[in-house]
C-alpha cells in the first residue's frame, strides 16, 4: 500500500511539498494553512518526514 496524501483534506504530499518549501512552512504552519493533519492526524508523521526528507510517497506505516 502506498501512502501519498492527507485523506481528510484530499491533498497529495506531492502538491503539499512545494507549497511548504516555497513558504518555509513547519508542520504547524501546514496544519494552519491547509488543515492537513488537523482532523484525524494520521498524516502528521508523513508530513513530518516529508519536510525532513522530501519524500512524498511512503511504503511503510509510520507511527510517532
Amino acid at each position: 500500500m502506498l501512502i501519498t496524501m492527507c485523506v481528510c483534506q484530499r491533498m497529495s504530499f506531492a502538491d503539499l511539498l512545494p507549497l511548504a518549501r516555497a513558504n518555509q512552512w513547519s508542520l504547524e504552519d501546514i496544519v494552519w494553512e491547509t488543515s492537513c493533519g488537523d482532523k484525524c492526524g494520521l498524516c502528521r508523521p508523513y508530513i513530518r518526514r516529508m519536510l525532513e526528507t522530501g519524500e512524498t510517497v511512503f511504503r511503510d506505516i509510520i507511527t510517532e
